[in-house]
């Protein structure tokens, strides 16, 4: 790996969060999966253009781009060891050749200048220490023309589906996880607009996007879901384990509204971007 100024994400992505990720990256895949459809449409891929995925984690952004470019080639860069170790066998596993995984810290990784027709990102460029340097590095990758799309989560009220059906937990969450930290660096429009033409892009566009975020298969299996995932994990590591066991049956109780024949279903909002470079 090359030059890595986002130290503190690289040690949290590769250590406990970023091994837990990779080890139940189905669920997380399923947890995302429903904004997989509106960012590669708004990406617009064609069968020669060469794709780069940001913050690709296990890839499976990238291995549907890949499969869009499928005379050329798809790139995902990730800090996280663990999640490109998954997102390589799954590569293998599903016979997609015309992709390559890299570890890399994009903010300061040397991409080949204007080696990439498009640039996407499933949440993963949220996390940089200094975001206009990011995208100006990302930026120099596009050739003029290019175009990029990534998604972003949207600022969570006190009212949405998902803070209404974890409610029981939120007593508990005092502090971001180290690998969550800076998860809300973009999710005010204008502050992504700046962002963007500070780094030379042009034609910004934000727009609201909602899809059904799959949490399990029944109010169990999902109170079990979200109890392991990392930033809970880490508010909860010291926490009395009377306490948790009952934060879970409030937790399962709560998720029981948002059960559908397909399992439970919560719905998720993020701001769908797209830019190009001139």
């Amino acid at each position: 790996m090359h030059t890595v100024v986002n130290v503190q994400q690289a040690e949290a992505w590769n250590g406990w969060e970023g091994a837990a990720w990779a080890d139940d990256a189905p669920r997380y895949d399923a947890m995302m999966g429903g904004f997989n459809r509106p960012l590669l449409d708004r990406a617009a891929i064609a069968e020669d253009e060469t794709v780069l995925d940001i913050g690709c984690g296990t890839g499976q952004l990238t291995l549907l781009a890949a499969r869009r470019a499928a005379r050329a080639r798809a790139v995902g860069v990730d800090i996280s060891g663990p999640m490109l170790a998954r997102a390589r066998a799954d590569a293998a596993e599903q016979g997609i050749a015309n992709v390559r995984f890299d570890q890399a810290d994009a903010q300061a990784h040397p991409f080949d200048e204007e080696g990439f027709d498009v640039v996407v990102s499933r949440g993963g460029v949220m996390f940089f220490a200094d975001p206009a340097a990011a995208f100006a590095n990302i930026a120099r990758a596009l050739r003029p023309g290019g175009r990029m799309a990534f998604i972003v989560p949207q600022a969570g009220g006190p009212d949405s589906e998902y803070a209404t059906a974890t409610a029981a937990l939120a007593p508990l969450m005092r502090r971001p996880s180290p690998a969550a930290r800076g998860m809300g660096s973009l999710s005010d429009p204008d502050r992504i607009r700046q962002v963007l033409h500070q780094a030379g892009l042009t034609d910004v566009d934000t727009s609201p996007v909602q899809a059904p975020m799959d949490y399990g298969r029944d109010p169990g299996d999902a109170a079990d879901f979200i109890l392991s995932q990392g930033p809970v994990r880490y508010n909860l590591q010291d926490a009395d384990q009377t306490a948790v066991a009952h934060v879970r049956q409030e937790l399962q109780e709560a998720l029981a509204a948002y059960e559908t024949p397909g399992g439970i279903r919560i719905r998720g909002s993020v701001w769908l971007v797209s830019a190009t470079r001139p």
